[in-house]
C-alpha cells in the first residue's frame, strides 16, 4: 500500500512566536527557522485560536479566523482570512498547545483555513482528539520541522508513529466519523459483550456490564472500576485495554449546548441523512446555558453577530425537537419576573449533578467543564463536536485510557480558605504548570476532602480543565448520599465497590496541607498564575466583580456571597463608586435556595445586579465581561486567559475574596476587610 503524504503541497510553516513583529513579517511571506522563531508561545489556549464570537459558525467560514485572538506580547497580530491568503499549511507552537474550552471551532477553522499539520511541544487531550477526529493532523516530533523545510516528505504512518492503536486507525480513516460508521455499527445495535447497547443501564447492574473481568484482580482506582464496567468491545480495541490505550465507552448520559448542537446536526445529516437513528434517545440532554443575555453581550453586539446566536439556538431547538430529545431552555429576565417554574433552567455541568448525574456512572458532554459531575463519584469528561455526535448515534464515546494523580488534601482549611482556593494553588504547582496533571485523572481524596461539601468538591472536579486533566473524581461517601437525598430526593446507593483499592497505581501522589493555605488569587492570563494575596504588596484597582459560572454559581458559592455582603450591609457599607457587581445564578434551583434564604435582598441592599442562570461573563456572553482593555476585573470563573471575559485583565479569587475585593474597590480578602472596618 503506498504511504499516504500529510501534505500535498510544499510546506509553508508559521511559527506562533511571542515576538509580534516576526509573527507578522511570516505572514508576509518571511520563512523561519525553529531557533529563529523562538521562544515559541506556550500555553495557546482556544478562546485565542477560535475566540467566542466566532463560535456561531459551524461550517467553512471558519476558515476565515484561526488565530484571530492569539497574542503576541500585547498585540493580536493575526487579521481574519490571515491563514489563507499566507498560504499557511503547517503551525508550530510550544507547550500544552490547545488548552481551556472542548470547543472542535478550533481545529475546524485551522483545517477550513488549510492547515494540515500543527506541531506542538505538547498538547492538550480534547483538542488532539478533536483535530484527530476531524482529519487534522498533529504531531509533537519537532524535528519534523527542520525536516518539512528541507522539503522532505512526511506521511500519515510518520503523524500516527507512537498513537495509540484506536488514535491511529481514526486518523487513517480520515476522522471518527468515517471510522466509527463501520466499527460502532454493530455495537450499536447491541452486538460485542453484553450490554453494549444500552447507555441507559444502571451502572451497578451486573448484568448490564459491557466487561467481565478477571476473577483475580489486581488493585484498581475507582475511574478504572468505572471505565471496565463500561467497556467495549469493538473489533478495533483489544479485549484487555492497558494505560495508553483506546477504547469505547458505553455513557449513560450525553450533554450537548447551543455552541455544538448545530454543528452536531450539520455533519451527522450530511453524513448519513434524514432522519438519524439516534441511540437511547431518553438519555441525551440538550441545554441552552450560554447565550441568554447575548443582547448584552459586548462582543457579540459589536461584532454584529446576535442574529447569528439567535440562529444558532433555533438550529439546536429544531434538532431536539426533531428528535424528541429532554431540552432546558434559556431562562429570560421577563420569564423569571411571571415565576411559573416551568422552565427549570441553568448551567449544563450544574444541571447534571442536580438532575441527571449518579455514582458509578459514565457522563460526557461538550463542554471541558463536564468534570464537574465527578464530585458525585462518576466518570464525567468533556469531548468534542464529533465526538458527541458519534455518541449520538452509536451510545458509544471514545477515551484513551489516562494515568491517575491521587491529590491528599491534608489537614482543615482556615475560615476563610475554600475550595477555588486549594485549586488555585494546586494550578500554580511547578509540576502542574509544568504538564505533570495533563490528560490525567485527578482522584481527590485525604482529610480536606471528607469535610467538603459536594458544592466545594465540584469546584475541584470542574477545574481539572483547567489542570489539564481528563476528569476529576471524589469517592462516594456519606456526604454524597445525603446530597443525593435532599437535594434530589434520590437515594442512590453506594456500593462498596464504588472507591479505590489499597494498592491501586498512581503515576504520582501530590500532598496539599490545606490548614497551611490561605486566600489565593491567580493574576491574569492563565489560571496557573495563582499566589497568596497577602503576598501582593500592590493591590489592583477593580472595576467589574463577578460571581457566577459552573464553578461558582452553586448553593454554597451564594453563601459565601452573602456571608461577606451581608457583614457589610449590616454595617451600611455599599459597593465604591466605580465598582459594578454581577452576581449569576448558576441554576434555577440555586436561584429558589437564595430567594427562599432572603439572599436577594442582600444582594440588591450592597447594589448587585442579580442574573438569571447562564454561563454569561465566563463565557464571555453578557454582563460581566469587561468592555475596554484598562478594566480590571475580579472573578470566581474558572479561567482567565486572554480574552476569555472581555478585552480587560481578570484575575480570579474564590467567592468571599470576590466579594470582598468588590467592597473594598481593590483585591483584598474577606479578613481584611472586616481588619479595615471591624469585624
Amino acid at each position: 500500500m503506498t504511504a499516504v503524504s500529510v501534505l500535498d503541497t510544499p510546506a509553508r510553516l508559521l511559527f506562533l512566536t511571542l515576538d509580534p513583529a516576526r509573527v507578522a513579517a511570516q505572514l508576509g511571506g518571511a520563512a523561519l527557522t525553529l531557533p529563529e522563531a523562538a521562544p515559541l508561545r506556550d500555553d495557546i489556549s482556544t478562546d485565542e485560536i477560535t475566540p467566542v464570537p466566532i463560535l456561531t459558525h459551524f461550517d467553512e467560514k471558519l476558515g476565515r479566523y484561526p488565530y484571530t485572538g492569539f497574542r503576541a506580547g500585547d498585540t493580536q497580530p493575526i487579521g481574519i482570512d490571515a491563514i489563507r491568503q499566507s498560504g499557511i499549511n503547517v503551525v508550530v507552537a510550544g507547550k500544552r498547545y490547545g488548552k481551556g474550552s472542548s470547543r472542535e471551532h478550533s481545529p475546524m477553522a485551522e483545517k477550513s483555513a488549510g492547515v494540515r499539520l500543527v506541531i506542538a511541544e505538547s498538547f492538550e487531550r480534547i483538542y488532539r482528539q478533536n483535530a484527530d477526529n476531524i482529519g487534522l493532523y498533529t504531531s509533537t516530533d519537532m524535528g519534523l520541522v527542520a525536516r518539512l523545510q528541507g522539503g522532505e516528505r512526511i506521511t500519515v504512518d510518520e503523524i500516527v508513529a507512537g498513537r495509540d492503536a484506536l488514535a491511529a486507525a481514526i486518523v487513517r480513516a480520515g476522522g471518527l466519523l468515517a471510522f466509527g460508521q463501520a466499527q460502532l455499527r454493530d455495537v450499536s445495535a447491541g452486538s460485542g459483550r453484553p450490554g453494549a447497547g444500552r447507555p441507559g443501564a444502571d451502572a451497578s447492574d451486573a448484568s448490564s456490564h459491557a466487561f467481565a473481568a478477571p476473577s483475580a484482580e489486581p488493585p484498581r482506582t475507582l475511574f478504572e472500576k468505572i471505565v471496565l464496567r463500561h467497556l467495549l468491545q469493538t473489533s478495533a480495541t483489544t479485549a484487555n485495554p492497558q494505560q495508553g490505550d483506546g477504547v469505547f465507552l458505553r455513557a449513560d448520559w450525553r450533554f450537548i449546548h447551543e455552541y455544538y448542537s448545530g454543528m452536531a446536526a450539520h455533519m451527522l445529516h450530511a453524513r448519513f441523512g434524514r432522519p438519524l437513528r439516534l441511540v437511547d434517545p431518553e438519555r441525551i440532554v440538550v441545554f441552552e446555558d450560554h447565550t441568554s443575555y447575548v443582547e448584552e453581550s459586548p462582543n457579540h453586539v459589536r461584532a454584529g453577530i446576535v442574529p447569528n446566536v439567535r440562529a444558532m439556538c433555533q438550529a439546536q431547538r429544531d434538532f431536539a425537537d426533531a428528535y424528541g430529545l429532554r431540552q432546558h431552555r434559556t431562562l429570560t429576565e421577563a420569564e423569571a419576573a411571571r415565576d411559573t417554574g416551568a422552565n427549570v433552567a441553568g448551567i449544563s455541568h450544574a444541571m447534571m449533578a442536580e438532575h441527571y448525574a449518579l455514582p458509578g456512572q459514565v457522563v460526557v458532554g461538550t463542554d471541558s467543564h463536564t468534570p464537574h459531575s465527578g464530585a458525585l463519584g462518576c466518570v464525567a469528561f468533556g469531548v468534542g463536536t464529533t465526538d458527541m455526535a458519534n455518541a449520538f448515534v452509536t451510545g458509544a464515546v471514545r477515551l484513551t485510557l489516562p494515568a491517575s494523580l491521587r491529590i491528599e488534601l491534608d489537614g482543615t482549611p482556615a475560615p476563610g480558605v475554600t475550595a477555588k482556593d486549594i485549586v488555585l494553588h494546586l494550578l500554580a504547582l511547578p509540576e502542574i504548570r509544568a504538564g505533570a496533571g495533563v490528560g490525567k485523572v485527578f482522584e481527590f481524596a485525604g482529610e480536606a476532602i471528607a469535610g467538603l461539601s459536594i458544592d466545594e468538591r465540584a469546584t475541584l472536579t470542574n477545574m481539572t480543565a483547567e489542570l489539564g486533566g481528563l476528569t476529576g473524581i471524589v469517592a462516594p461517601d456519606a456526604e454524597t448520599a445525603r446530597f443525593l437525598r435532599e437535594r434530589r430526593g434520590v437515594d442512590a446507593g453506594i456500593e462498596p465497590w464504588m472507591r479505590s483499592d489499597p494498592g491501586a497505581c498512581y503515576a504520582a501522589v501530590l500532598r496539599v496541607d490545606c490548614a497551611a493555605l490561605s486566600p489565593l488569587v491567580a493574576a491574569p492570563g492563565d489560571p496557573g498564575n495563582g499566589v497568596p494575596l497577602s503576598s501582593l504588596t500592590a493591590r489592583p484597582r477593580i472595576d467589574i466583580a463577578y460571581g457566577g459560572s459552573c464553578t461558582a454559581g452553586k448553593r454554597e458559592d451564594f453563601d459565601y456571597y452573602h456571608q461577606v455582603l451581608a457583614w457589610a450591609v449590616a454595617r451600611g457599607l455599599r459597593l465604591p463608586d466605580g465598582v459594578t457587581l454581577y452576581l449569576q445564578y448558576g441554576t434555577t434551583a440555586v436561584r429558589d435556595y437564595c430567594v427562599a434564604q432572603g439572599y436577594d435582598k442582600t444582594f440588591a441592599a450592597v447594589g448587585a445586579r442579580i442574573l438569571q442562570p447562564s454561563c454569561g461573563a465566563c463565557a464571555n456572553c453578557g454582563p460581566g465581561s469587561s468592555t475596554e482593555a484598562s478594566q480590571v476585573t475580579i472573578s470566581a470563573i474558572n479561567r482567565n486567559f486572554p480574552g476569555r471575559s472581555g478585552p480587560g485583565s481578570v484575575w480570579l479569587a474564590s467567592p468571599p475574596t470576590v466579594m470582598a475585593s468588590a467592597l473594598a474597590g481593590e483585591l483584598a480578602s474577606f479578613a481584611e476587610l472586616q481588619a479595615r472596618y471591624g469585624a
